[in-house]
C-alpha cells in the first residue's frame, strides 16, 4: 500500500502546474489510473510491501490464502491434503520446476491439481535473484529471469493447468526486489509474497540451526495475530512450507489439522490466492 502512496505521490509531483508537463500530464495521470484494473475487493485495496508485492488482500471478509512453497522436501504434503479436504478448504502450492520435474514428487504434484488448488512457480531452480543486502541489488539479468521462470511454467502446463490460468508468483527465498516485481509483470504474473506479523515462514527450519523456531511458537504466533490485528487475519496470506526435510523433526505439518480447525472455529474460509485477489 504504502509503495502505491509513494509511487502516486511522485507522479503527481512530476505533473505538477510548474513542471514542463503541467496540468495536462495530472489529466493524463487521472485519466490511466481511471483505466487500470482496480486493485479491490469490496472497497478495500490490497496490501503491498516496499518493492510492490501484494502482501494481504482485502481484509473486508474472513477469508485466508495459505500458500505453500517447496522445492527439495514433501513430506508435509499428504498430510496438508487430507486436513484441507475435511474443511472443504482450498490452498495454494508455489513449487519449484525442480521439484515439479523430480519422479518422488509427480504423484503429489497432480493430485494438488485434481483437488482444485493453485499452482503458481517458484522458479524453475530456486534461484537467488536478488542479494540480502538492503540495497537488494538484482544478481540475474532479465534473460536469466525471464527463462528460469519459463522453465517453471512449463512445467505447471505439462500437469494440466492452463498458463492463462497461472497469474500470481511467489519468489523463491519469499524474496525479490522492485526490479524482479516489474519483470514478472511483464510476463504476465504478479509478484505475491506472506503477511507479516507471524512466524509461519520459519516452519522449514532445523533444531541445530540458531534460528530455529518450534511448531508450538509458531502456532501460538498465528493465533496471537489473529487476537490482535484490528481485521484479525481478514485476507491474510499464511506461508508454510509443504517440507522441512530430515533436519527437523518437530514438524509444523502435524498441528496444520489443529490450524484450521481453530481458524474455522473463528468463521475463516480458505481459498485459492487467487480467489483471494480477484478483482471484484
Amino acid at each position: 500500500m504504502d509503495w502505491w502512496i509513494n509511487e502516486f505521490r511522485n507522479l503527481w509531483e512530476r505533473t505538477s502546474p510548474a513542471s514542463s508537463v503541467g496540468m495536462g500530464g495530472r489529466a493524463v495521470l487521472i485519466a490511466l489510473i481511471g483505466a487500470m484494473p482496480m486493485l479491490v475487493s469490496a472497497g478495500e485495496l490490497f496490501q503491498f510491501s516496499a518493492d510492490g508485492a501484494v502482501i494481504r488482500g482485502p481484509v473486508s471478509k474472513k477469508e485466508i490464502a495459505l500458500v505453500f512453497t517447496g522445492h527439495e522436501f514433501a513430506e508435509g504434503v499428504p498430510v496438508i491434503l487430507e486436513q484441507l479436504g475435511r474443511h472443504g478448504g482450498k490452498a495454494s502450492f508455489s513449487l519449484t520446476g525442480d521439484f515439479l520435474a523430480n519422479s518422488n514428487h509427480a504423484t503429489l504434484a497432480a493430485q494438488i491439481v485434481k483437488e482444485g488448488h493453485y499452482l503458481g512457480p517458484h522458479s524453475d531452480k530456486h534461484l537467488l535473484y536478488c542479494s540480502w543486502e538492503s540495497s537488494k541489488k538484482t544478481l540475474v539479468t532479465r534473460e536469466e529471469f525471464a527463462e528460469d521462470v519459463g522453465r517453471n511454467l512449463a512445467k505447471i502446463e505439462r500437469l494440466g493447468v492452463a498458463r492463462s490460468n497461472v497469474t500470481f508468483f511467489l519468489p523463491p527465498f519469499e524474496h525479490c526486489n522492485a526490479e524482479i516485481v516489474r519483470w514478472s509483470e511483464g510476463m504476465g504474473l504478479r509478484m505475491i509474497n506472506y503477511t507479516p506479523g507471524t512466524r509461519s515462514n520459519a516452519d522449514y527450519t532445523g533444531e541445530a540451526e540458531p534460528n530455529f523456531v518450534s511448531a508450538r511458537t509458531i502456532y501460538d504466533s498465528i493465533v496471537a495475530k489473529e487476537k490482535s490485528d484490528p481485521k484479525g487475519l481478514n485476507g491474510f496470506i499464511l506461508l508454510l512450507h509443504i517440507g522441512a526435510g530430515p533436519g527437523r523433526t518437530d514438524k509444523f505439518h502435524a498441528r496444520f489439522g489443529e490450524l484450521l480447525d481453530y481458524l474455522a472455529g473463528r468463521g475463516y474460509r480458505f481459498v485459492r490466492v487467487d480467489e483471494l485477489l480477484a478483482s471484484k
